[in-house]
């Protein structure tokens, strides 16, 4: 490891490792003396992204087996060449904190502070490409920390683009290799010594406590801090002077000078992306509502850029804000949502498609869309719901036209006829990909959930299916759950229709992918109208009910609920009549419900669940074979203890 010691290779290593990196982060946060420094900002973002990993970090700790007894001469084989490239990117981020977080500009140092800059350009890729390495499906690895290791690697991603395009491993790896070394030589020659507590308050970014001392060795023994920070600042300079130049490209190739620069304020703190929808939450910072609310969501209650804790919960969207974004993205040319211009329209993957339509007609038609009468805005909403459901170019040109916003607010109207077909008409519209972006920004959700809770059979019906089709995109699941809409889904799915009922299911399976809705669909109640779906004589809707517990039975919340609910003894039952995809899926559920818990799995064999599970591991479909012998396994190692 570091300086050449022979140290053990563990996760509690790397631990500490990061709680180092948050220490010297936060005592660049903190000293006044640096609040000038150069790269305040870049080390603040590079710390707040390696304190996420703290929670990976501590769920592989005991994991790692052999792992934890070898030590660094046995980094070099296949087996650990992740775990060595996690360790010199962490080790690599720490060293370039320590440097950058005490230099500060002067007249002669321009050079200097570009080279720091693409330090943290090379750190930045390093650590991404390390944790890109990673086998992470050989470790028992929950989903919330799955979900903030993505995080992690998609902010590193986009932070990597914006400090300059990287081309090889050949710049970045023996390059910050060599800032590793002489960056330790100058600190030992410092004899600056730093020891540092980290507590773990529960949420991503943990809250830091430093005890910092310092000592420095000269002709009476000791001297002051700030002796220390000239001499740090003086060891940068010098260590910065020393990379004049890089192999294979110069500074200036890597800086990109013909990108677009976005505004800091226009970029949300959380993903460093251009905001589309930014909120403001209670201490005044704002950020794009999907990403904060994921953070919400992961049981956080402070706000990720000032650490202070938020008073309420509440997300206020930032319309300024989101007015001088849509102002910039114009006079700047940078493509806008609705991309239509010339009769072609510029699709996501970039390529253009050509739209065809009466463009006049549908124009004039969205604009009786706000006529004061309501029997011309009863025949316009009428006829947009016919022309969307048509063709693709009709959802193209009718979004383009304006509507979006105007059929939002008729969600609301108290006409049946009119609510019936604008929630219908919007449905229409999400089917085409870009047009889901357009709706979210238009506010719909809010109001296609009232129209969920209280409009007629048919717009109840509709809003839920459209509510499903937004969701398709990952960014909306979050939004769509925190908006109140999955209580009205469970109602619905249990006092609906049967296309209601259906509709609702598929909604609810989609939004139940999101970690975080799991819980808020158990809370509304989802266990038990599931469990009436799977006990209904009539068997209209077993196969939804059995998908949509697949998907709950890992979240331990819902693992409790289905247990009261006696659902085990049911799920056994299907084993043993269920049609083969009910078999499957009954023991899929099965397999996650007794995952260590000994007390389900004792159950389940009590309950003669062995036969049929036999059975199945010998006759059922590949999935159900493989579900149904992990069972087996499982009860032959209960019946062993």
């Amino acid at each position: 490891m570091a300086g050449g010691e022979d140290t053990l290779v563990t996760a509690t290593f790397l631990l500490d490792l990061v709680r180092q990196i948050c220490s010297v982060g936060i005592s660049v946060a903190g000293d006044k003396n640096k609040n000038d420094s150069v790269f305040r900002k870049d080390c603040m973002d590079l710390v707040r992204r390696v304190s996420l990993l703290t929670h990976f970090l501590e769920e592989i700790n005991g994991q790692l087996g052999k792992l934890d007894a070898l030590g660094p001469s046995s980094s070099s084989s296949k087996e650990m060449n992740w775990w060595s490239d996690l360790v010199a990117a962490l080790q690599s981020a720490h060293n370039l904190v320590s440097l950058a977080g005490s230099f500060q500009s002067t007249n002669n140092s321009d050079g200097t502070a570009k080279k720091i800059a693409t330090l943290f350009h090379g750190v930045t890729w390093k650590l991404d490409k390390s944790l890109a390495n990673v086998p992470y499906d050989q470790f028992d690895i929950s989903e919330e920390v799955q979900e903030q290791v993505a995080l992690v690697r998609a902010q590193l991603r986009r932070a990597t683009e914006r400090y300059g395009s990287m081309n090889s491993r050949e710049v970045s790896f023996p390059f910050s290799q060599q800032i590793d070394n002489d960056v330790d030589r100058a600190q030992k020659g410092n004899r600056l010594t730093t020891s540092c507590h980290v507590e773990n308050s529960g949420s991503v970014n943990h809250k830091v406590a430093e005890n910092t001392e310092t000592s420095v060795s000269g002709s009476n023994g000791s001297t002051d801090r700030t002796a220390d920070l000239v001499a740090s600042e003086s060891n940068a300079v010098d260590l910065a002077k020393k990379y004049s130049f890089l192999p294979n490209k110069r500074t200036e190739d890597l800086k990109k000078p013909d990108t677009l620069k976005i505004p800091h304020d226009f970029l949300c703190p959380i993903s460093l992306e251009l905001m589309r929808d930014p909120v403001i939450v209670a201490t005044g910072q704002t950020y794009e509502r999907s990403y904060i609310q994921r953070w919400i969501d992961t049981d956080n209650s402070t706000c990720p850029k000032t650490q202070q804790k938020l008073e309420h919960l509440t997300l206020t969207p930032n319309y300024v804000l989101r007015s001088l974004i849509t102002q910039w993205c114009t006079e700047h040319k940078v493509e806008q949502p609705t991309g239509f211009a010339n009769g072609r329209i510029k699709k996501s993957d970039g390529s253009f498609r050509v739209v065809s339509g009466d463009i006049a007609a549908i124009q004039a038609t969205v604009h009786r869309l706000s006529s004061r009468s309501i029997e011309e805005r009863r025949a316009a909403v009428s006829e947009i719901r016919s022309l969307s459901k048509r063709s693709t170019d009709n959802r193209i040109l009718i979004a383009g036209a304006g509507a979006i916003p105007v059929l939002v607010n008729l969600l609301t109207s108290e006409d049946t006829s009119i609510q019936e077909n604008a929630v219908t008409s919007i449905l229409n519209l999400s089917i085409y990909e870009d047009n889901k972006g357009l709706i979210m920004l238009a506010g719909a959700v809010p109001s296609i959930v009232q129209v969920l809770r209280a409009g007629s059979v048919e717009a109840r019906e509709n809003a839920a299916a459209t509510l499903f089709s937004l969701s398709l995109a990952d960014e909306n699941k979050i939004i769509i759950g925190a908006s109140g809409a999955i209580p009205a889904l469970v109602e619905l799915l249990e006092n609906g229709s049967t296309r209601g009922k259906k509709d609702a299911a598929t909604a609810l399976f989609n939004l139940c992918i999101y970690l975080g809705n799991k819980g808020r669909a158990v809370r509304a109640g989802i266990i038990t109208a599931l469990l009436k779906m799977l006990t209904d004589s009539r068997n209209r809707m077993i196969d939804e009910a059995l998908t949509i517990l697949s998907v709950l039975a890992s979240n331990p919340e819902a693992k409790v609920a289905v247990v009261k609910a006696s659902t085990i003894p049911v799920l056994i039952d299907l084993l043993r009549t269920g049609m083969p995809r009910n078999k499957e899926n009954a023991a899929a559920i099965l397999l996650s419900l007794c995952k260590r818990d000994p007390e389900n799995l004792a159950c389940v064999s009590r309950l003669g669940a062995v036969i049929p599970l036999t059975e199945l591991a010998k006759g059922g479909t590949e999935r159900a074979k493989r579900k149904a012998t992990s069972m087996l396994e499982h009860l032959r190692r209960l019946q062993q203890h």
